[in-house]
């Protein structure tokens, strides 16, 4: 009984170091994974990505190292610029193991190591920069670590494929005044921008008030043309209404003096009709205000027979009469209707009727030529005036 106990209990070790073994001698090393293998405590091969036999007791996993690139934040790191102000810098870096070997024996943590370096660098690359640059020069600062990080852990079997920095901090006193700044500047340029706005409403304004004026100007200019031309020919009508009515009277006048005279020859009148007609004038010549006495004179008789005589001849019953004297054709009055026919004339003149119009017409292109277009300068009062004293 004591003996099957023994074998039982020595059957149970011996299944023990058999599994102790086993497990031992098989390590099973996943994809993106690489282990460094020690044998007798020395570096013997690096496997990844397969079932690895080995010798139990004689070879060990010395590490397991990660292949895949890996993401590290570090926390904010202080840092004094150049402008000796103390900015905290938060950064990240992103980094990949391409030797697991070096990785191992070259650095006991190459996790420490990346922080540290990082840590380092941001200081020199920072510490030569003022705090405006190191807020506006990221990609400067990124390029410069990812450089000098790369080239430091490449013999730790590492390569840094990119350095951010996730956070710049300055100091809180310095943040306010930053904000005191930049609202500042906004309203700065608020201020700005509503001067400029000022500016052009005045500018609209002003070119508005010119325009107006120019317009008004033209408009005055334009009215006291046409008034001028239409007193100018208001007279003329005037004086050439003046000079028909002057000649019709005259010849009026003259119509009635020959046709006076032209009856008196006809009807031969005799020395008695003559004093006759005399005696009736003698009253209208004493009707003026300052004729107070009228006197007859003492000869009037002898005065009435001597111009008898002198105006007439005695018939034949010894009566003196009258005789006119003969016309000669060359005395006859001259006939001028046909040279003064167009002097009654009542239509209006073509000419005048026409100037009229085309002064209109250039009123008319003056206020639509006085708004100028884009890049055009209105016509200014001199040029326009200048051309409508050369259309008069």
């Amino acid at each position: 009984m004591d003996g099957a106990v023994t074998g039982l209990v020595l059957l149970a070790v011996l299944v023990i170091v058999a599994v102790i073994i086993v497990a031992k001698s098989v390590a099973l090393i996943p994809q993106a994974e690489a282990a460094v293998i020690e044998r007798l405590g020395r570096y013997s091969k690096t496997v990844s990505g397969q079932l690895t036999l080995l010798v139990p007791f004689i070879d060990r996993i010395r590490a397991r190292v990660d292949l895949r690139e890996r993401v590290v934040s570090f926390p904010p790191q202080p840092v004094i610029t150049e402008d000796n102000l103390t900015v905290n810098i938060d950064t990240v870096v992103y980094f990949q193991v391409t030797n697991p070997q070096a990785a191992v024996y070259q650095i006991s943590n190459y996790i420490v190591g990346v922080e540290q370096l990082t840590t380092t660098t941001l200081r020199n690359v920072v510490g030569g920069m003022t705090l405006e640059q190191t807020l506006t020069s990221r990609d400067s600062i990124n390029g410069q670590l990812r450089g000098v990080l790369d080239e430091a852990t490449n013999k730790w079997g590492l390569r840094v494929a990119r350095v951010e920095l996730k956070a710049i901090d300055p100091p809180v006193s310095i943040q306010d005044s930053m904000e005191k700044q930049m609202r500042a500047d906004r309203e700065k340029r608020a201020m700005i921008l509503n001067a400029e706005g000022v500016r052009e409403s005045s500018i609209k304004q002003a070119e508005g008030q010119k325009q107006a004026a120019i317009l008004a100007a033209e408009g005055s200019k334009q009215a006291a043309i046409l008034s001028a031309e239409a007193e100018r020919q208001s007279r003329i009508l005037r004086a050439q209404g003046e000079r028909a009515a002057q000649y019709l009277q005259a010849q009026g006048q003259a119509k009635a003096i020959e046709k006076t005279f032209a009856a008196i020859k006809a009807g031969r009148p005799t020395p008695e009709l003559l004093a006759y007609q005399y005696l009736q004038t003698l009253p209208k010549m004493a009707e003026g205000e300052a004729n107070k006495v009228w006197l007859v004179p003492s000869d009037f008789g002898s005065a009435l027979q001597g111009f008898t005589k002198l105006l007439g001849a005695p018939g034949e019953d010894g009566v003196f009469r009258y005789t006119p004297s003969p016309v000669e054709p060359d005395q006859a009055p001259v006939d001028d209707s046909d040279d003064v026919a167009d002097w009654f004339e009542t239509k209006s003149d073509p000419a005048i009727a026409e100037a009229v119009a085309k002064a209109e017409a250039d009123a008319r292109d003056t206020s639509a030529a006085a708004l100028p277009g884009p890049g055009m300068m209105p016509p200014s009062p001199l040029q326009s005036g200048a051309h409508h004293r050369e259309e008069a």
